[in-house]
C-alpha cells in the first residue's frame, strides 16, 4: 500500500509538472469567465476606494472596452484624473504639478492604454505580442502556485503571475515599478473574487513593498454594458 501511495504521489506530481504555460493561462482565463466573454463587454463602470496610509480615496473607473478609459480619484479634496482615448491621453494631478489637463507620453501613455481593456496582459498575451514561460512552482502564503513569467512587448519589463494549482485563480503578481526615482519590486495580492454576469473580478488588491502594505484598492461595484458619455474622455 505504501508503495502504491508513493507511486500515486509521483503520478500526481508528474501531471502537475506536465502543464504548459498556455494550458495554465487558458484554465486561468476560463476560471475568470473566458476571454471571448470579456471582449464582448462594451463598457464598464467600476467604483471603490484606494486606501493609502489608512485613508480611503474614492475611485471611479469608466471605460469603453479596448477603446477609452477614464480614472478619477478624490485624493483629500484634490481631483486626480487619468484618461486614454484612441491613441492619446491626458491627466490632471496637482501632486505632480499637472494642475490643468496635461498630455500623457511615454510610459504613462502606455500604462493608460493598458487600462482600456477588461482583460489583463496574461489573458490576452498572444494578441498583444508579449512572451510567456512557465517558471516552475512556488508556495504563496501556503498556496501552491504555478509561476508564469510574462515579458511585455511594450517595454520588455517582466511581471510574474502566481496562479493556484488547484483552481487556476490568480493569487499574486510581482513587478518592478519606479517609485520616487527608484526601481522597487511591488507584490500585488488578489482576493474577494465576485461574479458579475458570469465574469469574475477581484474586489480587493493589496500592494506590498518589502512585505509592507503601502496601498490597497477595494472595489464596491462593477457595472457592465452601461451607457458611457464619450465626452468624459475629451481633454
Amino acid at each position: 500500500m505504501k508503495r502504491f501511495l508513493l507511486l500515486l504521489s509521483f503520478f500526481v506530481a508528474g501531471v502537475i509538472q506536465a502543464q504548459t504555460a498556455d494550458e495554465v493561462i487558458q484554465k486561468y482565463t476560463a476560471a475568470m469567465g473566458g476571454l471571448d466573454a470579456f471582449n464582448k463587454v462594451t463598457s464598464a463602470k467600476i467604483t471603490g476606494n484606494i486606501i493609502s496610509q489608512g485613508m480611503p480615496m474614492p475611485l471611479t473607473i469608466q471605460l469603453i472596452n479596448n477603446k477609452a478609459v477614464r480614472t478619477d480619484v478624490d485624493a483629500m479634496g484634490q481631483e486626480i484624473v487619468t484618461v486614454y482615448n484612441k491613441g492619446t491621453g491626458w491627466k490632471i494631478n496637482p501632486y505632480t504639478g499637472a494642475e490643468t489637463a496635461t498630455e500623457l507620453s511615454g510610459q504613462e501613455l502606455t500604462e493608460a492604454r493598458l487600462q482600456t481593456s477588461l482583460v489583463n496582459n496574461l489573458m490576452d498575451y498572444k494578441k498583444r505580442g508579449h512572451s510567456v514561460e512557465l517558471a516552475g512552482q512556488e508556495d504563496v502564503e501556503g498556496v501552491k502556485c504555478y509561476k508564469i513569467k510574462l515579458v511585455s512587448a511594450d517595454d520588455k519589463k517582466t511581471t510574474m503571475y502566481f496562479i493556484n494549482t488547484a483552481d487556476y485563480l490568480l493569487i499574486k503578481t510581482t513587478a518592478t515599478r519606479e517609485m520616487q526615482g527608484q526601481e522597487m519590486e511591488v507584490e500585488t495580492f488578489y482576493s474577494d473574487l465576485k461574479d458579475f454576469n458570469g465574469l469574475k473580478f477581484y474586489m480587493m488588491r493589496s500592494q506590498k513593498i518589502q512585505g509592507q502594505v503601502f496601498q490597497e484598492v477595494k472595489l464596491d461595484k462593477v457595472e457592465l454594458n452601461i451607457p458611457i458619455d464619450e465626452n468624459i474622455f475629451k481633454m
